[in-house]
């Protein structure tokens, strides 16, 4: 009986079928990126003070500027070590009982106490509407901010086990058509929300979606191309993400309202329904579920497309049936699985934290949002480049910690550069941000190469769970240690990142060696690389042996 593997020999292990399927599903990554990272235009908070209604008669009457109006009414404090006008307290005083007039320069008010803001906000809109200014989410409301990318985590959290499941107990391509309904809908009527309650509710709704659709068309994709085409593939697959990441603030660029930008966001899930007619079920899963016959027509139509025949035809087998029931505590009963459980899991957090972090710093720096946002965002491209250019050729434990170093001394060098020196500043922020993208990416396959066949899933499964943790506490650590010290979040990202960095060194090197099948093959290595070196040298001697005889014959 012949395997999937085998047919898919013959149908093709990476033709035109695949390529169309893949170019199809990499549209997917594109908007996913503005779902994830467009907090830093939706959330924008622009320079803000305290709202004083005689102060803004003052100010029509006497036709001053913003700047002028802020500088003789607005108290100056100490923040992080700088004196700059207050954001969240005003003088508390009638200024109708002061000597402001129209002719007013400067004006003494040193021993006027300081109060908390009264009549709201004023704002330093920059061209930008956001849910922060609309529901004026500033001062001691300022946390609510740091919850609308929290609940997108948490729905993120949620996926990950509810389309595990979903996703094998009813396909794949099922999966990806529920997940893009639900973005759809939860999408449009977040851009529509009343309030800030219903806006975390449906933001954690459009996470679960999203994360179960990018997850689903990720395994499809990976099922349907050959071993030898599934990095690589899954690697370009995460690259568009950061096409999407130059894309996104030139759409904020001219669409400066929230709403509509969520709107726009959410407009390609519509579109992606219509992908239930052109990619076709996993035949691995409809295998695993006894469907051979459907995934033998499937196979069929993708060798036809390729422009290939199946030579067997026969029944397909499961390679992978028969195999140990998984168990969560198989991931830490023995010494080397719990190591590499435990590794495993620190990184995929550092990852979310430092990546979502250096990102969501881009709108409280105080530069250009678009241009910094943009520059940053173009640091991504090389991550592929090098991961698919190293790994083969150096393996993966080295450039997997160099990536978390590199980043964490980066972040950790940046914190202490002064604003003086900018583009010193920014070029150690943009290899930050590679470092960082290149664990990313990198964390994906090296977590599914340190498990066992029959654990393989679910150790991925936990493991990334991680990553969603790590990205409802990234804007609770960014902006909360930001109001301390605008660098003092650089400082916790750089050490992280170092600590990740060093605890990947005590990881084995997985580049030419087998995917473990046991937990005997994590526990002693050793013993499945002599048994690898036995075959390839049996091999060897037969091949040598059967090429004498032909000679002999002749």
């Amino acid at each position: 009986m012949a395997t999937f593997d085998d047919l898919l020999e013959e149908a093709g292990n990476f033709g035109r079928c695949q390529k169309r399927i893949f170019a199809l599903l990499c549209l997917l990554s594109i908007p996913y990126s503005g779902v994830y990272v467009g907090t830093v235009f939706q959330s924008f908070t622009p320079d803000h003070w305290c709202r004083d209604s005689a102060v803004v008669e003052r100010r029509q009457a006497c036709s001053w500027s913003l700047a002028l109006s802020r500088r003789l009414t607005v108290p100056v404090v100490n923040v992080s070590g700088v004196l700059q006008q207050s954001s969240c307290e005003q003088y508390d005083v009638d200024w109708n009982t002061t000597t402001l007039s129209c002719d007013t320069q400067e004006l003494n008010l040193s021993e006027v106490p300081l109060t908390a803001c009264k009549d709201g906000w004023e704002y330093q809109y920059e061209g930008r509407k956001s849910f922060a200014t609309e529901f004026n989410l500033v001062c001691s409301d300022g946390w609510f901010v740091d919850m609308y990318q929290s609940t997108l985590n948490l729905g993120f959290l949620g996926s990950s086990f509810a389309f595990g499941f979903f996703a094998d107990r009813f396909g794949r391509k099922i999966s990806f058509l529920v997940s893009n309904i639900l973005n759809a809908i939860s999408g449009i009527a977040l851009a529509v929300a009343p309030n800030y309650i219903s806006i975390l509710v449906l933001r954690c709704i459009f996470g679960f979606g999203v994360k179960g659709g990018w997850m689903s068309s990720y395994v499809l994709l990976t099922e349907i191309v050959g071993v030898e085409y599934r990095q690589t593939v899954g690697i370009l697959y995460q690259m568009f993400f950061s096409v999407g990441v130059l894309i996104l603030p030139l759409l904020a660029y001219f669409i400066t309202d929230w709403r509509w930008l969520q709107f726009v966001i959410t407009a390609p899930f519509i579109f992606f329904l219509s992908y239930y007619w052109f990619i076709p079920e996993s035949p691995r899963w409809l295998i695993s579920q006894n469907k051979s016959a459907k995934a033998l027509e499937i196979t069929e139509a993708m060798a036809k497309e390729n422009k290939r025949k199946l030579k067997n035809s026969g029944t397909l087998t499961d390679e992978e049936g028969g195999s140990s029931s998984a168990s969560l505590l198989d991931l830490f009963r023995t010494p080397n699985m719990r190591k590499h459980t435990f590794i495993l899991m620190f990184n995929w957090f550092t990852s979310a934290v430092v990546y979502q972090g250096l990102i969501m710093r881009v709108g409280i720096t105080g530069g250009n949002i678009y241009v910094d946002f943009v520059i940053a965002g173009l640091v991504e491209f090389p991550a592929a480049f090098l991961i698919l250019l190293t790994i083969e050729r150096i393996g993966r434990r080295i450039p997997f910690a160099s990536a978390n170093i590199v980043a964490g001394v980066s972040c950790l060098i940046t914190a202490f550069i002064p604003d003086s020196m900018f583009w010193f500043k920014t070029v150690l922020a943009c290899i930050g941000r590679l470092g960082i993208t290149m664990t990313f990416e990198m964390v994906v396959f090296v977590n599914t190469e340190l498990y066992p066949t029959y654990v393989r899933n679910l150790g991925v499964s936990v493991c990334s769970t991680l990553c969603d943790i790590g990205g409802m506490v990234a804007p609770f650590l960014l902006y909360r240690l930001a109001a301390i010290w605008l660098e003092l979040p650089l400082i916790v990202f750089g050490v992280v990142a170092l600590v990740a960095g060093g605890l990947v060194l005590l990881l084995p090197e997985t580049r030419g060696v087998p995917l473990p099948e046991t937990i005997d093959d994590i526990e002693f290595p050793d013993r499945k690389t002599e048994d690898v070196v036995e075959n390839h040298q049996l091999k060897t001697l037969l091949k040598s042996d059967l090429t004498n005889k032909e000679t002999t014959t002749v």
